[in-house]
């Protein structure tokens, strides 16, 4: 049923109970539905079986499901039902005014949705099908026009042919039941009805949102109805992220079909997905989510964690950093030499001798000793050479001359040796 503001007909009627009419908003197999208001304002869409069917028990019946199915349905998933009466010369009912243009007229006049668009109004009607299953109706006519994308998120109208989980029954006097190629095989072959038909036109419907085409073509109702029994679904420009959910709605086994909550939350996670991947939806975003690590993971963690790491050859003469003292020294691997213990020199250590020994001054012992030694000549040599000066200016004798000035000689050298030791930083 389409859904759009027409003015009113000569035939059609301006006061429908306690409501006035002011437009029409479409026409369907049962009657028209029009816009109407109550004394206080309150906007409603008011339908009207139509006169040549008025008089027929069977339409009668459906009519009165429709109202039954109506009340018993809660959630915001549906339009609300405010009114009606069965008994009138021609039967009405009314509902809480939607305000928004149907899926079916939104692809049409913009194009297919996005992938996260497409999931976001799947996510609802799957969980709006939740409340009309746990009613115990089944709605065996979902499609595009029978969904309102109201600012407040799409409704699911036109109850008109919903029957009670378990039914089964395909044709009815002077109209079809459902709309090719949205029905499920078990509707076409006239088996019972569950909420797993409902899924089905749900997916077909998801598909349509996708591609602006119904999953099983175009044609004739007979060639249409072909299709959904016996042929596989055409999701050629169904987003990548919605083609797999889809795929499994559309499966001919009902009992395939994923269930209504499991679709619902599906949905909801791609939608979340796509709402932050690439903006035209047609793609998975390529980059990976960070995943979880798994328990074998944080058991691995947890234990190189209590390991110590081994320790970092100095560089530079620096010495390295102290492992904490909670964590044990890793033993050598027998396979490998041991390292070599910082701060030890590479020549002249000695086998055997416990690491870190030698290491108090921070110099090596064979190096001291000879400074030691050197030191001592150096001082030695000073104190003979100051001697010996002291005799050389003392009163010259004649005898032993030349030995005096030998003396005299060795003394100005020692004196000479020890001012360029101390110049070299020796003592």
């Amino acid at each position: 049923m389409k859904m759009t503001m027409m003015r009113l007909r000569r035939e059609d009627p301006r006061v429908v109970g306690s409501f006035r009419l002011h437009r029409r908003l479409g026409a369907g197999g049962m009657g028209v539905v029009y816009l109407g208001s109550d004394k206080r304002g309150q906007r409603v869409a008011l339908k009207v079986i139509r006169p040549d069917l008025a008089e027929d028990q069977e339409f009668r019946s459906r009519f009165a499901r429709e109202v039954s199915a109506a009340r018993r349905i809660r959630g915001g998933c549906t339009a609300r039902l405010v009114a009606a009466d069965l008994d009138a010369e021609r039967p009405w009912f009314a509902t809480q005014y939607v305000p928004g243009p149907s899926l079916h007229d939104k692809v049409t006049e913009e194009g297919p949705l996005s992938a996260a668009q497409t999931a976001s109004i799947g996510a609802a009607l799957a969980e709006g099908l939740l409340a009309v299953h746990d009613a115990g109706v089944v709605h065996r006519d979902l499609k595009p026009s029978n969904i309102l994308l109201s600012p407040k998120g799409p409704r699911i109208i036109d109850f008109g042919i919903a029957w009670a989980t378990g039914a089964s029954t395909l044709t009815h006097v002077g109209t079809a039941v459902g709309s090719p190629g949205f029905l499920a095989p078990e509707q076409v072959r006239g088996a019972t009805v569950t909420p797993a038909t409902d899924v089905f036109a749900l997916g077909a419907t998801l598909a349509y949102a996708s591609t602006a085409d119904s999953p099983f073509g175009q044609g004739s109702s007979e060639v249409m109805l072909y299709r959904v029994v016996h042929e596989e679904p055409q999701l050629m420009g169904v987003p990548d992220a919605l083609a797999p959910l889809i795929l499994a709605c559309l499966a001919k086994d009902p009992e395939e079909r994923p269930s209504t909550l499991q679709l619902s939350l599906r949905l909801k996670e791609i939608a979340a997905r796509e709402a932050h991947g690439l903006p035209d939806g047609r793609r998975v975003p390529s980059r990976r989510e960070p995943e979880r690590p798994s328990d074998r993971r944080v058991a691995d963690h947890a234990h190189q964690s209590t390991e110590p790491r081994p320790a970092a050859a100095a560089q530079g003469g620096s010495s390295p950093a102290r492992p904490p003292a909670t964590r044990p020294l890793r033993q050598p691997r027998p396979d490998r030499p041991a390292a070599r213990p910082a701060g030890r020199p590479r020549d002249g250590a000695r086998p055997g001798a416990r690491p870190g020994a030698g290491r108090r001054t921070g110099r090596d012992p064979r190096l001291l000793r000879q400074r030691l030694i050197v030191f001592v000549v150096v001082t030695l040599l000073v104190a003979l050479g100051i001697a010996a000066a002291q005799g050389c200016d003392g009163p010259k004798k004649s005898s032993g001359s030349g030995a005096r000035e030998r003396a005299c000689a060795v003394a100005v050298a020692a004196d000479s040796c020890g001012a360029v030791g101390s110049g070299r930083g020796w003592g």
